[in-house]
C-alpha cells in the first residue's frame, strides 16, 4: 500500500489515466481507505471542471494565483 504523499504525488497522472496499471491499482487501493486523499481527488476533479468552464475566459488574477498555489501544494 502507498502512503498519502505518494498517492497525492501521482494524483494528476491517475486522473489523466497515464499512471501505469500497478500505480493506478495502488492509488485505487489507497483511495478506498483514505478519506483525506478522497478529498484531494474531489478537489482535483472539481478544479478540472472549473478550468474547462473558464478556458474561453481569462481568469482573474487572484483566481490564477490561488490556482497556482493549489497546484504547488499538490505537487509537494
Amino acid at each position: 500500500m502507498i502512503d498519502c504523499f505518494e498517492a497525492t504525488r501521482q494524483l494528476w497522472d491517475y486522473l489523466d489515466d497515464t499512471a501505469g496499471a500497478v500505480e493506478g491499482g495502488l492509488i485505487d487501493e489507497h483511495l478506498a481507505r483514505c478519506r483525506r486523499c478522497c478529498g484531494e481527488l474531489t478537489f482535483a476533479v472539481e478544479l478540472r471542471w472549473v478550468l474547462v468552464a473558464c478556458r474561453t475566459e481569462d481568469l482573474p488574477e487572484d483566481v490564477r494565483q490561488r490556482l497556482h498555489q493549489a497546484l504547488e501544494d499538490l505537487s509537494q
